[in-house]
């Protein structure tokens, strides 16, 4: 695996970073790793609505940029003192490939003397505690897939609790009160600075490894970058609805789905939650039913050569059907 290194220090807004790991996977065929660092930010996952997970009051007050990524899952926060990790591989197991990735990142922290252990769905603990949140996507047209999370290192955790405001479900599905109480820091379990902490990482998972990209690849992001900073895509909102359903899935998060109906018919479905996608929602699910009748029967019919776990995961058809019946 190489490690992409940028022609300059400049720390660039969140968004650069996001479009980097893009146009790498578009790029380059190599497994490809590399870390940064941005100024205070709430990322929020794709489908989740910002009005609902952020108080953006408090980020406003106190200049915490609000971004939105294109993996699924939920709000993660990030600052200087946060080190974030994206690594791109080609693969067409979107679940092994996450699953490969934070186990090598557990095992990077075991060789740091640290008990650390990878989750089921997309975290890294320290003993009981969550240190790392992970996410991914899929490129189908190039074959590459995309996994990017956080590693707290010493990150505000004042910010972090207020300008994050998950659902009293998620929590309670946790078995715990807040976010600051399910998490700890590298800095907490160990004495290493965050530069040694940052070289040592770099050499446990690519060694000597490096891909040096120059100020030529960097314009080519910033141009890509520009999508993903718009409000348009940060601020969307969700189309008007019919009807409403929430739901909580054991394994796989939080759902809202916007119904809107047509007579007896449905005329779209929007999907918002902290869940995670294994291709694209809409093409993979959502625009099959356009036009179907509103039933239990109808919507199982339509889907009868769709396997919706393979478009969300931990999620099957019947789960399906009973989150937006």
């Amino acid at each position: 695996m190489h490690y992409v290194s940028l022609p300059d220090s400049t720390t660039r807004p969140l968004p650069f970073y996001l479009a980097m790991e893009e146009w790498l996977a578009r790029n380059h065929t190599d497994d490809l790793f590399f870390m940064w660092q941005v100024a205070p930010t709430v990322i929020c996952g794709r489908n989740q609505i910002v009005d609902l997970e952020v108080n953006l009051d408090y980020c406003r007050q106190n200049n915490i940029r609000v971004c939105r990524r294109k993996s699924g899952g939920g709000c993660v926060f990030a600052d200087g003192n946060n080190i974030m990790f994206s690594y791109i591989t080609s693969s067409a197991n979107v679940t092994s490939t996450f699953s490969a990735y934070t186990s090598m990142v557990a095992g990077m922290l075991r060789d740091l003397g640290l008990p650390a252990s990878a989750t089921s769905r997309n975290d890294v603990l320290i003993g009981e505690h969550k240190v790392s949140g992970n996410a991914f996507y899929h490129l189908p047209d190039c074959g590459r897939c995309i996994v990017h999370g956080t590693m707290l290192f010493d990150t505000d955790m004042t910010h972090m609790s207020r300008a994050i405001t998950p659902s009293r479900a998620k929590l309670e599905s946790k078995g715990v009160k807040s976010v600051a109480s399910r998490i700890t820091t590298i800095k907490a379990n160990s004495d290493i600075t965050l530069a040694e902490f940052k070289s040592f990482t770099r050499k446990s998972l690519c060694g000597e490894k490096t891909l040096e990209l120059t100020q030529c690849d960097v314009t080519r992001i910033e141009k890509m970058a520009e999508e993903i900073s718009s409000d348009e895509w940060i601020y969307r909102k969700t189309s008007r609805a019919t009807l409403c359903r929430t739901t909580r899935i054991d394994g796989a998060g939080e759902f809202t789905a916007h119904i809107d109906l047509a007579g007896s018919e449905i005329r779209s479905i929007d999907l918002s939650g902290d869940f995670f996608m294994l291709t694209d929602l809409d093409s993979g699910l959502l625009d099959r039913l356009k036009g179907v009748r509103y039933s239990r029967e109808a919507i199982l019919s339509a889907l009868e050569h769709t396997d919706v776990h393979d478009v969300i995961s931990g999620v099957n058809n019947d789960r399906f059907v009973n989150l937006i019946i």
